[in-house]
């Protein structure tokens, strides 16, 4: 009997697939449009003069890949899939849709954001308020692990946008605090990541609490059978905005390796490199947590100053430790692989791979710190005999070359 259970299950499977390809011909295409137009320059958009000067305010110069193809199609009120890796704009790309096209006049909650952890939801907060300072928007940010009551509070005041995780954004719809009447715009970012911690009936039930008439935007870095499902049932007639992953942008960052023969000549190298660390904010990347723990005492032992921050901390904790890092007051950064995606720092221009990453993915999600969105950025990587493998599949994975570090590091920042 044993044999029988994967021919059923690849039955379903080719079941599923027969099923979603006849929903979504050959590969979707009677479903989305492509949207191909692009926008070199913010400029060009159509977009409100207190917006712009939001988006240059922030420090974007030109726009990214995808917000060339992306802010347009939003603002004109289309259903759009865009598909691109995090890192590469796709967080500005819907806040500026939905600040286009706010009444700010109506003080009611016309837009809902919503993504898979809180973290993310209060990034996205500090972004939309960022753009939009200068129209006087209120934004929200509704997650868990606070206050119900102050959320009430907030909410009854009136807010333009809420952005929040889908428990508590679901709660506050259901005690009515949130009321959903006008809202006319809805995005699921990183829904992909939201249907793997198995928000989807969440989703689907927030859903049905919404106006009719909705515009909805779904951000992915991938799109799995569940997330082309969402989009048939929720979306109207959407146009689809690809990011190849060579388009990703490792552009404008500086790239250069340096040669360390043995482990133990890491340490003296990045403290030679100490002073040019601290002209700039920079973030040194290592691969375990007992490694962040070392080097910051080492580097401490030899009076250097640095944060350090890594997964076995609280959250409270990390909090406290970004906030310093973010407002200036610390410069050099340690951590690990998992808190990349959360570290969005305007300033960073440098990066240092102390170790390089085990995966050649997740060097996009590192070193795409500095330099995000047009700015300059440089990334160093230390490459020891063992490395040497990797820093060739990076290259090959990126189509890059990586260049030896030159002595004049700090005239790159």
């Amino acid at each position: 009997m044993s044999g029988a259970a994967p021919e059923g299950s690849q039955f379903d499977a080719r079941q599923f697939d027969a099923k979603m390809s006849e929903l979504l011909g050959a590969d979707g295409q009677d479903f989305f449009t492509s949207y191909d137009e692009v926008y070199e320059s913010f400029d060009v958009m159509g977009l409100q003069e207190n917006l712009l000067r939001g988006i240059y305010a922030y420090g974007f110069e030109k726009p990214s890949a995808i917000q060339q193809r992306g802010i347009v199609p939003f603002c004109k009120g289309l259903d759009v899939i865009q598909q691109a890796q995090s890192g590469t704009g796709k967080t500005a790309t819907f806040c500026s849709g939905i600040l286009q096209q706010l009444d700010y006049g109506l003080v009611e909650c016309q837009a809902l954001v919503l993504a898979p952890t809180r973290e993310l939801a209060q990034q996205i907060e500090k972004v939309m308020r960022a753009l939009g300072d200068y129209l006087g928007v209120k934004v929200h940010a509704c997650v868990g692990g606070t206050s119900v009551r102050e959320d009430q509070r907030i909410l009854s005041a009136g807010v333009h946008v809420v952005v929040g995780t889908p428990g508590r954004v679901f709660d506050m719809l259901r005690r009515q605090s949130l009321r959903p009447d006008y809202i006319r715009m809805f995005v699921l970012d990183e829904a992909d990541e939201m249907l793997s911690r198995g928000f989807k009936d969440q989703i689907y039930d927030i859903f049905q609490l919404l106006p009719p008439k909705i515009q909805v935007g779904v951000f992915s870095a991938t799109m799995p059978p569940e997330a082309l499902e969402i989009t048939r049932k929720f979306m109207n007639k959407p146009v689809r905005i690809l990011v190849k992953r060579d388009e990703l942008t490792l552009e404008g960052i500086k790239q250069f390796h340096v040669n360390v023969d043995k482990e133990e000549w890491k340490l003296e190298t990045l403290c030679d490199l100490y002073e040019t660390l601290a002209i700039t904010q920079s973030v040194i990347f290592v691969n375990t947590r007992r490694k962040v723990d070392w080097l910051t005492d080492k580097m401490r032992g030899r009076d250097h100053t640095v944060s350090a921050t890594h997964g076995d901390m609280d959250q409270n904790t990390r909090d406290i430790i970004m906030r310093e890092f973010r407002s200036g007051s610390s410069r050099v950064l340690i951590t690990t692989d998992l808190l990349a995606r959360g570290i969005d720092v305007q300033q960073v221009s440098l990066v240092i791979n102390y170790d390089l990453p085990t995966q050649p993915e997740n060097y996009l999600h590192r070193i795409g710190r500095s330099g995000r969105f047009g700015r300059k950025g440089v990334a160093i990587n230390f490459v020891t005999a063992d490395d040497e493998r990797m820093l060739f599949d990076i290259q090959r994975f990126y189509n890059v070359v990586i260049e030896e570090l030159p002595a004049n590091v700090a005239d790159l920042l």
